[in-house]
């Protein structure tokens, strides 16, 4: 990190330079406003209040982008109520101990990072989701199934969800899990999705588990009836949408579990290309139940 130190206190503003530039920072140190070069970045601003309030407020204005922690005497609305509210971070009280010293400068740096890198995902997904609509109604209570073959809906609307109810998301995919304990995620929002991959045993666990919980299940296969609210979406591509090209077996089992409904099994095997027998070894294989009427 660059650091300033404004401090008229020298021999106290060299120790602090000294213990911070022992941690590898580059720090420079001013007694008075008129030895600072204003057209310098600064990760953080070390600001003594002894200084008038008028340069105070001026220093404060002028690289309101660092972090700036006010080094005062004493405590009153010059030195730091006012301070405070023209944009500084914090305040440490002299005489002071060096470790909470370094202890506040790395805290606000972390924070200022963790808070721009919650900026760039919110606008990243903003982006991302931003033309992608549906129709249908959200249901007001969890748990609830959503139906579709655009796997971005489904996690548009868990989205919606987790910021509407301020809760963080747990994403699980059956496909490389078998097994869900709702309880170990009592705290957040459980996304299971990839839920058309499990066997019909996991599934009726993990939908006999969930009652009591928030929890979105997202499956591109029609479940049936269910006890949970659910809602089917139609979107304009009949696939998942996805940025990486399939393994030959994801392929066959996207589309058997896709259009399974639709067509019947000698209609299936024709359009993929293979044998009906091998379409029953391509379920066998990937533990896909085949549905009644094919």
């Amino acid at each position: 990190m660059n650091i300033l130190i404004l401090d008229e206190e020298v021999y106290l503003a060299q120790k602090v330079a000294m213990r911070l530039q022992e941690e590898g920072n580059g720090c420079t140190h001013v007694s008075n406003i008129k030895e600072i070069q204003f057209d310098t970045n600064y990760d953080a601003v070390l600001l003594s209040t002894n200084i008038s309030s008028s340069d105070v407020h001026k220093i404060i204005t002028h690289f309101n982008n660092s972090i700036i922690i006010l080094l005062v005497s004493y405590i009153n609305d010059t030195t730091v109520t006012k301070p405070l509210k023209d944009g500084a971070n914090d305040y440490i009280v002299k005489p002071f101990i060096m470790d909470e010293l370094v202890r506040k400068i790395y805290h606000y740096d972390e924070f200022k990072r963790l808070k721009q890198n919650n900026i760039n995902l919110e606008n990243y997904i903003n982006f991302a989701f931003n033309n992608i609509k549906h129709e249908e109604e959200v249901p007001n209570n969890l748990p609830f199934v959503i139906e579709t073959k655009d796997q971005r809906i489904a996690d548009k609307i868990v989205f919606d969800v987790a910021k509407k109810l301020n809760k963080t998301i747990k994403f699980i995919s059956l496909e490389k899990h078998t097994k869900v304990n709702p309880e170990d995620f009592r705290n957040e929002l459980l996304y299971i999705y990839d839920f058309h991959y499990a066997k019909k045993a996991s599934k009726d666990l993990i939908l006999n588990t969930i009652s009591e919980y928030d929890v979105i299940i997202s499956s591109l296969e029609d479940l049936g009836e269910i006890e949970y609210p659910k809602i089917t979406i139609e979107s304009a591509n009949k696939l998942s949408v996805v940025d990486s090209i399939l393994t030959i077996n994801d392929y066959v089992k996207l589309m058997v579990v896709s259009f399974q409904n639709k067509y019947p099994d000698t209609e299936l095997s024709r359009r993929l290309g293979i044998s009906r027998k091998s379409l029953w070894e391509k379920r066998k294989k990937f533990g896909i139940e085949k549905n009644r009427g094919n």
